[in-house]
């Protein structure tokens, strides 16, 4: 399969950026304590949102294929980091250290086969292996619902 590009743009008014990805707009900003408009998510927060999306497409796609009957899943999911890194501090990186992951699935499946799920889609999720790559610390739990 050959290579697959993902392309959006951007325009940014301040702290604010309206990205065009496809038919579809977003919106990414800061509160206003931090000098945005809060018009958006902040960035780290859309990125945890793209990690419940990503892991939620995965998951589907990966239920289909191993015969699993996944009614729906939900996703409280948060991270921490130190902010100084994304201030300037040198030897303090700027992204998460830690992403707390909990997953609820309805489903009539046994505990075993939502592990199962859960094993197969974090392998596959490209939001959740490139927070992996960055040796981010993730804590992962996904129980039936």
């Amino acid at each position: 399969m050959a290579q697959h590009t993902i392309e959006i743009t951007s325009h940014s008014e301040g702290m604010k950026s309206e990205i065009q990805a496809g038919n579809h707009q977003i919106t990414i900003d800061e509160p206003e304590q931090m000098g945005g408009t809060d018009l958006g998510a902040d960035p780290l927060a859309t990125m945890l949102g793209s990690l419940a999306g990503c892991e939620t497409v995965i998951a589907n796609m990966v239920a289909k294929e191993i015969d699993f009957d996944l009614q729906g899943i939900s996703f409280d999911i948060n991270g921490t980091l130190d902010p100084r890194g994304l201030m300037g501090t040198a030897d303090v990186k700027p992204y998460f250290d830690t992403v707390n992951i909990e997953a609820k699935v309805e489903t009539s499946e046994s505990q075993d086969r939502v592990e199962e799920l859960q094993e197969i889609t974090d392998k596959r999720c490209p939001v959740f292996t490139t927070l992996q790559a960055a040796d981010v610390q993730l804590n992962v739990n996904w129980t039936k619902a």
